[in-house]
C-alpha cells in the first residue's frame, strides 16, 4: 500500500503540462473510480473508527492518524450506493480539499495511472445534473478497456459540510459596490458545485457570471470573442479558473491565454482546492494574477474589488 503513493511529492512537474495522475480504487466489485493524486495525502488500511454522535449519516466515524483526528466519509454511501460492509477489507484515502483534511472509506485501492487532460471527458449529458462525477475516462486494464469515473469530491463535501457564503463584516467596499453592477466574470470549473458557490457569492453583488465546465471551452469562448473583434478586457472583468478540468486544465488554459496577444493581459484568478504552497509556485510559473483556495467568499470578493481598484485607478 505504501508504494502506491511513495512518489506523490515528486509528481508536481506534471501540472502545467496538461497532465494528471489518478488514484484508482473500487467501492464495489465491478466499477472503477478515481481522484486526482494531488488531492491525496496518504492511503492506509481502514483503522478502527471512533463514533461521532450527531454527525452526518455519511460520516462513519473519526480516525486517529498520528495524533490527528480525521473525519471519515463512507464514499460509497455518499454517492448514492449502499454503505460499505466488511470494514476489515476497506481502505482509507486521506485527502486535503479546500484547506480541510478528511478520509474516504473505499474498497480495494488499485494503482496510479498517468494521463493527459485530453484523455478526460465530461460525464455524458444524459447522466443529469445530480450525478457525483466531474469526468470519465477509459484505461487499459487486465487486457481490456475499462471505464473510470472521476468523483466530484467538492459536491460530496458540500452535501456534508455547510459552506457559508455570508460575507464577513467590512469585506464589502461600499464605495465599489456600484462598480460591480453589470460587470461580467467568466468562470471555468468542472464542478457544478464550485460554479454554484461562486455564482451565489457574486451574483447578489450585481455581477453577471458566464460559466463553462472546462478549460478548452473557456479558451474557445475567449478566442471567439477575439475573432469577432471584441476586446477581452471590455467583455469581462476577469477569468476565474479551476486547476483541474477535463480536456484542458487551468494551467494550460492560462499558458494559452498569455501566448495570444489578443488576450494576454486578461486578469486570471486560479480558484482551486489544491494546496496553497504548491499552487503559489504554479501561479508564478504559468502567469496567473492571483490564487485563492476554495471555498472562501471573502477572498473571492476581495479579488473582484482588487481588480476593480486597479481598473479605476
Amino acid at each position: 500500500m505504501a508504494k502506491v503513493l511513495d512518489s506523490v511529492n515528486q509528481r508536481t512537474q506534471l501540472v502545467g503540462e496538461n497532465r494528471l495522475e489518478l488514484l484508482l480504487f473500487r467501492i464495489n466489485a465491478t466499477q472503477l473510480f478515481a481522484i486526482n493524486v494531488f488531492k491525496v495525502k496518504e492511503v492506509v488500511k481502514l483503522p478502527v473508527l471512533s463514533g461521532m454522535p450527531g454527525s452526518h449519516s455519511h460520516i462513519s466515524g473519526v480516525a486517529n492518524i498520528r495524533g490527528s483526528s480525521i473525519p471519515v466519509i463512507d464514499l460509497r454511501s455518499a454517492i448514492g450506493f449502499r454503505p460499505i460492509t466488511g470494514e476489515h477489507e476497506a481502505n482509507m484515502i486521506i485527502t486535503e480539499y479546500n484547506r480541510s483534511v478528511q478520509g474516504f472509506k473505499v474498497g480495494k485501492v488499485e494503482h496510479i495511472v498517468n494521463l493527459t487532460w485530453g484523455d478526460i471527458l465530461p460525464p455524458p449529458k444524459s447522466a443529469g445534473n445530480h450525478n457525483y462525477l466531474t469526468a470519465i475516462t477509459h484505461i487499459e486494464m487486465d487486457g481490456k478497456q475499462q471505464l473510470v469515473s472521476i468523483i466530484d469530491v467538492e459536491k460530496v463535501l458540500a452535501e456534508i459540510i455547510h459552506y457559508d457564503i455570508t460575507l464577513s463584516e467590512g469585506v464589502l467596499d461600499e464605495q465599489l459596490s456600484h462598480e460591480m453592477v453589470g460587470r461580467k466574470i467568466l468562470i471555468a470549473d468542472d464542478s457544478s458545485t464550485a460554479r454554484r458557490q461562486i455564482k451565489e457569492t457574486l451574483e447578489p453583488l450585481g455581477i453577471e457570471i458566464l460559466e463553462v465546465s472546462d478549460g478548452l471551452q473557456a479558451l474557445r469562448t475567449l478566442q471567439k470573442w477575439c475573432d469577432e473583434g471584441k476586446t477581452i478586457q471590455e467583455e469581462i472583468l476577469m477569468l476565474i479558473t479551476d486547476a483541474e478540468m477535463p480536456e484542458m486544465d487551468g494551467y494550460k488554459l492560462t499558458h494559452e491565454i498569455r501566448n495570444d496577444k489578443r488576450m494576454k493581459d486578461l486578469y486570471i484568478t486560479l480558484n482551486t482546492s489544491l494546496s496553497g504552497s504548491f499552487n503559489n509556485a504554479m501561479v508564478e510559473k504559468v502567469g496567473c494574477d492571483r490564487f485563492i483556495s476554495k471555498f472562501q467568499p471573502d477572498l473571492l470578493v476581495d479579488v473582484v474589488q482588487q481588480r476593480l481598484r486597479e481598473i479605476l485607478s
